[in-house]
């Protein structure tokens, strides 16, 4: 008797075959194979198939396309606040909003620094009897006018492109803090390896601030479900969330198998 395979299925098989392409490709680019007819060959598919595949490579922001070929994406660089919070702003708003549905009445919680957590103080200015422990300038003197919110920073030097609080400072003021939630901005995320940042002290603040919270909440947008070539990173505790406007399960489920909760917008 031969089983039967579900439609589901089938199609799971699929996203897991495209998924497994797609990291066989990116490990050729990483070696120097650039060219379309070459990685075609290499891979035993069609050259009409990797120009897909290296489109939506492309799209994410793992590769640079060339003419005739790609090569791996090249060294992160790390846009300015400004420009940040003008890009992907709706999504961004979605998830803040989710975000803020998690804090319990009365909570202390950690607000971190960036465009997606700035969407979060709004969302919490009017708020009473709350909290917040934060690395960010921006949030801070946004939320200080708000007479039911206390403000508390953590002190530290400042990174110039973020405006989040990085350093001894801030890692001796979060480690005398336990907080309630954990709210954090990120550059990239990975289900195994945590959140990705350009620098070592602020991939290290972040670190600090989910192992002194109860629970630790990753905001982030789907471009930021992607790698890339992001060069610092902070592993989480087990059991974090992850608040996206993420809707592929093929991406989602990535998540959910390494003990993710995840929680959608879309």
């Amino acid at each position: 008797m031969t089983a039967r395979v579900s439609k589901a299925d089938a199609a799971t098989d699929y996203r897991r075959g495209t998924l497994a392409r797609h990291e066989r490709l990116l490990e050729l680019l990483r070696t120097g194979s650039s060219g379309v007819d070459g990685l075609a060959a290499t891979l035993g598919i069609s050259s009409s198939t990797v120009r897909r595949d290296l489109a939506h490579l492309s799209a994410i922001g793992a590769i640079t396309r060339s003419y005739g070929g790609a090569s791996a994406a090249a060294p992160f660089q790390e846009r300015e606040l400004s420009e940040r919070v003008t890009v992907e702003h709706p999504a961004k708003a979605a998830i803040a909003a989710r975000a803020a549905e998690l804090i319990p009445a009365g909570a202390t919680i950690f607000l971190d620094a960036g465009s997606t957590c700035g969407e979060l103080a709004r969302h919490l200015w009017g708020r009473e009897g709350i909290t917040v422990l934060t690395r960010s300038l921006d949030a801070a003197t946004f939320l200080a006018s708000s007479p039911g919110i206390e403000v508390i920073v953590t002190g530290g030097k400042v990174a110039r492109t973020s405006h989040g609080l990085e350093g001894p400072l801030a890692d001796f003021a979060l480690g005398r803090y336990m907080v309630d939630v954990a709210f954090l901005g990120v550059d990239a995320v990975d289900p195994a390896d945590g959140v990705g940042e350009p620098t070592l002290p602020e991939a290290h603040v972040k670190e600090t601030a989910a192992r002194r919270s109860r629970r630790t909440v990753v905001l982030a947008d789907a471009t930021k479900l992607h790698r890339g070539s992001v060069p610092a990173w902070a592993p989480l505790p087990a059991g974090w969330t992850l608040v996206t406007n993420e809707v592929d399960d093929l991406v989602l489920n990535l998540y959910r198998a390494e003990g993710v909760d995840v929680i959608s917008t879309g």
